[in-house]
């Protein structure tokens, strides 16, 4: 999943676009797309949302 969000935000129009959307900050995004920090479960998720990716969702009570 980390490669396919790297790759989504790579090909994105606007990186800061994206940051707005998704309420994360631009400088964590592009710290993300280099490798130099992993984004947690939550904000992957966001992430993941905005290009219409899988998303992760635990529903309480099921834990697989």
């Amino acid at each position: 999943m980390t490669e396919l969000l790297r790759q989504a935000l790579a090909e994105c129009e606007s990186v800061s676009a994206v940051a707005r959307a998704t309420g994360l900050k631009r400088q964590s995004l592009m710290k993300f797309m280099r490798g130099e920090q992993s984004l947690r479960l939550d904000l992957a998720d966001r992430v993941a949302q905005h290009f219409a990716l899988v998303t992760f969702r635990q529903q309480k009570g099921n834990r697989q």
